[in-house]
């Protein structure tokens, strides 16, 4: 009997180019303002998947499409300017965990819009997360909570919303490359006023006097749309090709291995007792969210067939 590791192979390199989308915008946040790097990360994915769509298949939402469509475009602008925000002021590990936490808000976003019932195990997971936002707070002279922290944790909000809105335009007939396409290409069009209300032409002078060489600049820009378009494409393969979405709910996490392995390797940034602990609260939060459910269902099952 044969098994399939292609659905391990595509999560696996997913979650690695999710990684290097983290690290090299922490890299871009030194040079880059968060409102142009924000406006640049939508807009080169949308040019590269508008030119892979051109080359397969052209489609154009509709007009219900377009409404869904700019809904995600708001949550993931807002998850990419608090996650920018976050991460030139925060540890890599730090920004990549709080951003995770976003399947720990759908249930509470679900409550909001769709009245759907709240259980306790997400309350419990939810106290669970913010007391790891408090230790991650904390220092010698007692708890602050820090804005970077609060704005991280946002990001994982607005996360929670993209996802929630992905489900709704995933049920039209709009190609996974169309989809990502028109959304990146709306949130570009939506961080666009932000840049051009805070550039004018002495920050972009400085910006480019910042940079030492600007093909380099490019070349990380592009490197950054290549990953982008990576983590989507390959996901959503990896679930096509995958028996049930458990399969590969456990490899999610391994961003949070390489972003480790980043920080370790490209940054001096250790990590204080007080910052592990609650970034391990937030990490088990965020475990307990996605297994506790599957553990409960399955024993169930085997109790009804007993």
């Amino acid at each position: 009997m044969t098994t399939d590791l292609r659905p391990v192979i595509f999560m696996l390199i997913s979650t690695f180019s999710l990684s290097l989308n983290s690290l090299l915008a922490k890299f871009l946040s030194d040079s880059l303002s968060i409102e142009m790097l924000s406006f640049l990360r939508f807009l080169f994915p949308a040019v590269l998947l508008l030119w892979l769509m051109a080359l397969t298949k052209w489609a154009v939402p509709d007009r219900k499409m377009w409404q869904a469509l700019g809904l995600r475009a708001f949550c993931i602008a807002a998850s990419q300017l608090c996650f920018l925000f976050a991460i030139n002021r925060l540890s890599l590990v730090e920004t990549v965990v709080l951003f995770s936490t976003g399947p720990l808000f759908i249930p509470l976003l679900e409550k909001l819009l769709f009245k759907t019932q709240i259980q306790s195990a997400t309350l419990i997971n939810l106290a669970i997360t913010f007391t790891g936002v408090l230790l991650m707070a904390g220092n010698t002279s007692g708890v602050e909570l820090k804005p970077e922290l609060l704005v991280g944790l946002g990001a994982g909000v607005f996360n929670a919303g993209s996802q929630i809105s992905l489900y709704r335009v995933s049920k039209g007939s709009l190609s996974p490359i169309a989809l990502n396409a028109w959304g990146f290409l709306l949130a570009a069009v939506i961080t666009l006023p932000l840049v051009l209300f805070q550039t004018n032409n002495s920050t972009l002078q400085q910006t480019a006097s910042d940079i030492a060489d600007i093909q380099t600049l490019l070349s990380m820009l592009i490197l950054l749309a290549v990953c982008i378009v990576n983590t989507q494409i390959f996901r959503v393969k990896a679930y096509q090709l995958a028996n049930s979405s458990s399969q590969l709910a456990p490899l999610i996490f391994t961003n949070l291995i390489f972003s480790s392995v980043w920080q370790i390797m490209f940054f001096n940034q250790p990590l204080e007792w007080n910052k592990v602990t609650g970034i391990s609260l937030i990490i088990i939060a965020t475990l307990l969210n996605t297994f506790l459910p599957l553990i409960v269902r399955k024993i169930k099952v085997r109790l009804i067939e007993n």
